[in-house]
């Protein structure tokens, strides 16, 4: 006969068995989904460890972030639920333009210059559209490091998300200078100060829809060039701006949409089905792409 035993003051599992239960209940729950790749998992890694340093450097620049995300590595990163979706999304992103930068050829991004000699710099101030897609470039660039790594901008971060890491690498901080009530305040102070001037620098939703906005009744040219030229990030703000979307929820869209879901998610940008060939063809070679329906890509399926 067996008994169900229990054994009072037993410690609770470490974070790494918690995270290893976690990981197989997973697995259990869809055993048929696709997995990370080790690609994946080191991209949304560092883009979360480069976010991590931003804002350590944004309460403090002394702040020991190597150290920090040495100990967060050990123990858990706070706000990992919080994190994951972002840091995927961007890493997702990363690889589709990456991947299809390598393996194309695109047409020259000629839709935002002078329509009569493309290769002549126009002569005068720019036109709002050009502006607009100035600022849009500006922003994408933000999202990379001085040697071309992905990361995420701190002007597109959610404000509750900011927040939240903001407030644990203020804690960790906290615990090492606890003893300094000096400092301690200090860093309240530069908390305060950072949630205030996050909005400062336009993000990528802000400039996505100002550049839609001053594309106006040219937006089916426009999405059709930006497809043409694999402007994904041109083409993915018209979409959000479109829609009013956060472009980050709009760039995982792409990445994660059936074939035959393009259409209507581009539906508001008015454009053919046979303008859509590069995109779908870009989509396709991307590997271990988590498709919205759970049965993997073309591309997947092939390996």
């Amino acid at each position: 006969m067996s008994e169900s035993l229990s054994f009072p003051g037993i410690e609770p599992p470490s974070p790494a068995l918690s995270a290893r239960l976690g990981e197989l209940a997973d697995y259990f729950a869809a055993p048929a989904a696709g997995r990370l790749t080790e690609e994946q998992r080191a991209l949304s890694l560092g883009i979360a460890r480069r976010l991590v340093a931003d804002v350590a450097a944004r309460i403090d620049p002394g702040v020991d972030s190597a150290g920090l995300w040495a100990d967060w590595l050990r123990s858990g990163v706070p706000s990992a639920a919080r994190l994951a979706s972002i840091c995927f999304a961007r890493a997702e992103e990363h690889r589709w333009r990456t991947l299809s930068a390598e393996r194309t050829v695109p047409a020259p991004l000629t839709h935002e210059l002078d329509e009569e000699d493309p290769g002549v710099e126009a002569v005068g101030p720019m036109t709002a559209r050009e502006q607009a897609y100035l600022t849009l470039r500006i922003a994408d660039r933000r999202r990379f490091d001085a040697y071309g790594q992905p990361k995420l901008a701190i002007a597109d971060l959610d404000s509750e998300i900011f927040r939240a890491v903001l407030h644990d690498v203020a804690a960790w901080q906290l615990a090492a200078v606890s003893i300094d009530t000096g400092r301690a305040m200090d860093l309240g102070g530069a908390v305060r100060t950072a949630v205030e001037q996050q909005s400062d620098a336009p993000g990528m939703t802000a400039a996505a829809i100002a550049y839609h906005d001053a594309v106006g009744d040219a937006l089916p040219d426009a999405a059709r060039a930006a497809i043409a030229a694999h402007d994904w990030p041109a083409l993915i703000a018209l979409a959000a701006g479109a829609q009013r979307r956060v472009y980050a929820d709009m760039a995982l869209a792409f990445v994660t949409a059936e074939t035959a879901a393009l259409p209507s998610l581009l539906a508001p940008l008015q454009i053919d089905r046979d303008a859509l060939a590069p995109l779908e063809a870009s989509l396709a070679m991307l590997p271990s792409r988590a498709v919205s329906d759970g049965h993997g890509s073309a591309a997947e399926a092939g390996r």
